[in-house]
């Protein structure tokens, strides 16, 4: 243990960032102001005591202006000159003080009072003590081994005294000053030892790890050196068996070539990584090796990709708008929403949100609609409106989900996926994709396409798609995927929830008209080889194909007639039979293209309209082909017959035979309300069937046209010809909401109905029928199916329940 004692009064000899420890020697210049002070008064204190002891001053350590607490009793053991010629001093270090007051003494040196520390060992050593001393000496030794500093080994195993040990770590070169100050304020020397012992074993570690660090360097060095040392050698020998087999390029400038290629390319940093890890694996493969020919179709496939290519976006909002509707009529919220799109688009890029968390602003829009109504087309324009690059991917009838995927490499003739061929045939990371009828894709033993197809069409992470072949991240956040399908259930459900949903429910007929005014009639002209000037279609004609030669929610029959009608306008003139120019009316449409396909009931003789007998009444129904007009027919088994129960025939679902049900069962309950002869109903048999039977039909929409027909059976009262209904009907004559409005108006229209009934739930969605055929249409929303009797049924002529 250590103690204080021995009170001494001594001139300071500052020490700015240094520290010297009892048993040290150190030489100072006395050219320094400090220290020449200190010396000359620590001699004159000598001379004034007259005991012939050399000079003693005390050693303080300075760190940033302040004192440490303890400092070391140091002897003048010479004053001289030092090796440079400047005047100094030779000062051994002798024990530890502490520092009290401040005193006045000879000389310009502060004087200081302090006590002189008695550091003690017990003798023996403890055995704890004693192995402290070993593994001290073993790690000095050891590092002083390592810097060659043999002569210092002995001296160090020599020193027995514990105090004395510790001290000797004040020579550590690697020390900082404030371990230093540590040190030198440790009074203890056991403690001193213990901490000096840890100081050095921290050393030792962190000398380790850099000889490490710098044998892995020089060892990778080494290997490149003779990696490019065997390369060259590499080199050489395949030179001289290509000109023995008279090759005009070798492997090796192939594989420079690639090499250079893909410095060249302007990659991301992943996609170079990955490139060049290959260009090694092909400079390392032989010239027969399968593996050479697969790398250099993977690395022919990554340079071609457009990694960094991008079309900028106009951002003339109006002017994508204006585009959008010369190319395409109607479609007003697909057109809305490709222009919400770029005017949000152009905001964020305006304000600096272009990339936000590492995904750009792409969009999913899934078309869904009847055959015919310009999706497909609508990709092309969207891409147009958008300066952007358009690129269609067919998935009608894919049943490989390798086909979105891409096939492993491993495989012979192995792919990307469509999608990645899309992106490379583009040449632009942000093009528009439209994937064309993803309705018909299917699923085998070869996987699922259709699932495959969830990570592309998810916005929150197909900017890392991963294709199979590429096995490199792909980012398609800024690509516009547009997804078209005739059929909405046809779509997977987690499919369906990652695309915005638009629905395109078909032309009115004004619309039709126009399409084939603006678009239709000149690409037909161009391909019948005749000049506009030519021939020329009133209006009166277009609206007539439009309604009587075709009846579709699209525009596709619409254009073949218009291309038959100048292909015998054409046909004519050659055989001159027919002078141009020639304006085509009405009137002339049956002569060139035979009679109208589609007559309305309307237009049709009362007496051969199917609603001129009881018991049939006119529904409205929604087919894949968008919505169309739906008779149902009712008759009354003679009682002779001995018939009785419901017959339902056409091709019925379930819940359509329910709606049959429900009609019947309502009749039957609530006969008298509605004088109607209920009785009928229980002792004859009943037949409700639905034309077209061959085409199967389901949904509960039929409910209020079937109770009609039967009332209009039962009452002899017929169904007026210019109604048409749609509703689902409850038990207790509830008239509740159905689906497909939209569709169904548009087809009453078209059918040449004038008056509609649909649910009161329903009227909401009138707001996206088109004004035009509001205008022609007289809706009236429904609550009760007593209601929609009083509309449909005209007043009673005769009372005989007749077959329909």
């Amino acid at each position: 243990m250590a103690s204080t004692s021995t009170p001494l009064t001594l001139p300071v000899l500052p020490l700015d960032d240094e520290v010297v420890l009892p048993g040290m020697v150190v030489p100072f210049d006395l050219s320094d102001t400090d220290v020449r002070a200190a010396v000359e008064a620590a001699q004159a204190a000598a001379r004034s005591s007259g005991s012939g002891s050399k000079p003693q001053v005390l050693l303080v350590p300075r760190i940033d202006g302040t004192y440490a607490a303890t400092g070391v009793l140091g002897t003048v053991e010479q004053v001289g000159r030092l090796s440079d010629g400047d005047p100094g001093a030779l000062i051994r270090g002798r024990g530890r003080v502490r520092i009290g007051a401040g005193t006045t003494g000879p000389g310009a040196a502060l004087w200081v009072e302090g006590l002189k520390v008695d550091e003690t060992v017990p003798e023996p050593l403890p055995g704890a003590v004693a192995e402290l001393v070993k593994e001290y000496k073993a790690l000095a030794t050891s590092w002083l081994k390592k810097r060659g500093a043999w002569q210092v080994v002995d001296r160090v195993q020599q020193i027995e005294d514990v105090s004395a040990l510790a001290d000797n770590s004040g020579y550590s070169p690697f020390l900082s000053t404030e371990q230093k100050v540590q040190l030198l304020e440790t009074d203890d020397p056991t403690a001193r030892l213990k901490l000096a012992t840890e100081q050095l074993r921290e050393h030792l570690a962190e000398q380790d790890v850099a000889e490490s660090i710098a044998k892995d360097v020089q060892e990778g060095v080494d290997k490149q050196q003779r990696e490019f040392l065997l390369r060259r050698q590499l080199d050489a020998v395949r030179k001289e068996l290509r000109e023995l087999n008279g090759d005009s390029k070798d492997a090796a400038e192939e594989s420079d070539d690639y090499r250079t290629r893909v410095e060249a390319a302007d990659l991301p940093e992943n996609v170079r990584e990955a490139a060049l890890k290959e260009v090694d694996k092909l400079e390392r493969s032989s010239d027969q090796s399968p593996e050479g020919s697969w790398i250099r179709t993977w690395l022919d496939t990554v340079l071609e990709l457009p990694w960094n290519e991008r079309t900028e976006d106009e951002y003339d909002i109006k002017g994508a708008q204006n585009v959008l509707d010369a190319e395409h009529a109607g479609l007003q919220d697909v057109k809305e929403r490709i222009t919400e799109y770029l005017a949000v688009r152009k905001r964020r890029a305006d304000r600096g949100l272009g990339v936000v968390g590492g995904r750009r602003g792409g969009a999913v829009l899934a078309l869904v609609g009847p055959p015919g109504v310009g999706k497909t087309s609508l990709g092309e324009s969207v891409a147009h409106a958008m300066g952007r690059k358009f690129v269609r991917v067919a998935l009608g009838g894919v049943r490989d989900e390798a086909e979105i995927r891409g096939h492993r490499r491993t495989y012979v003739g192995a792919l990307p996926g469509r999608i990645v061929r899309a992106i490379k045939e583009a040449g632009s990371m942000n093009p528009v994709v439209l994937l064309d009828e993803i309705d018909k894709v299917g699923s085998d033993f070869r996987g699922d396409p259709a699932a495959a197809l969830l990570e592309v069409l998810d916005p929150a992470q197909n900017h890392t798609f991963r294709d199979h072949y590429l096995e490199v991240e792909l980012d398609l956040s800024d690509v516009v995927f547009l997804a078209t399908a005739n059929v909405l259930e046809a779509i997977p459900e987690a499919l369906l929830d990652r695309m915005e949903l638009v629905r395109l429910d078909g032309y009115t007929e004004d619309e039709k008209v126009v399409i084939a005014r603006d678009h239709l009639l000149p690409r037909q002209l161009e391909r019948a080889g005749l000049e506009k000037d030519e021939v020329a279609l009133d209006e009166s004609a277009l609206r007539r194909l439009a309604g009587e030669y075709t009846r579709e929610a699209g525009v596709r029959n619409l254009e073949r007639s218009v291309a038959r009608l100048l292909r015998k306008v054409a046909a004519q003139h050659e055989l001159g039979d027919r002078e141009l120019p020639f304006t085509v009316t009405d009137e002339d449409l049956r002569g060139l293209i035979g009679r109208p396909h589609h007559v309305p009931e309307s237009a049709q003789d009362p007496a051969e309209r199917r609603t001129a007998v009881p018991g049939v009444a006119t529904g409205l129904a929604v087919t894949g082909a968008g919505g169309d007009v739906l008779f149902v027919e009712a008759s009354l088994a003679d009682p002779e017959t001995g018939a009785s129960g419901l017959t339902l025939t056409g091709q019925l679902g379930d819940v359509m035979k329910e709606s049959a049900q429900i009609a019947l069962s309502f009749l039957r309950s609530h006969g008298a309300e509605l004088e109607l002869p209920v009785g009928d109903l229980k002792e004859r048999g009943v037949h409700v069937h639905f034309p077209a039977g061959a085409v199967p039909k389901d949904g509960p929409s039929a409910g209020v046209t079937l109770t009609t027909a039967l009332a209009s059976l039962l009452s002899g009262r017929l169904v007026r010809t210019d109604v048409a209904m749609t509703g689902e009907v409850s038990l207790t004559g509830r008239v509740l909401p159905i689906g497909g409005v939209k569709q169904k108006l548009l087809a009453a229209h078209r059918a040449g109905i004038t008056t509609v009934i649909i649910p009161k739930r329903n009227e909401a969605d009138l707001d996206d029928v088109p004004a035009e055929i509001l205008e022609k249409l007289d809706v009236h929303p429904v609550t009760d199916v007593r209601q929609v009797l009083e509309l449909a049924l005209t007043e009673a002529e005769v009372r005989v329940p007749a077959a329909a």
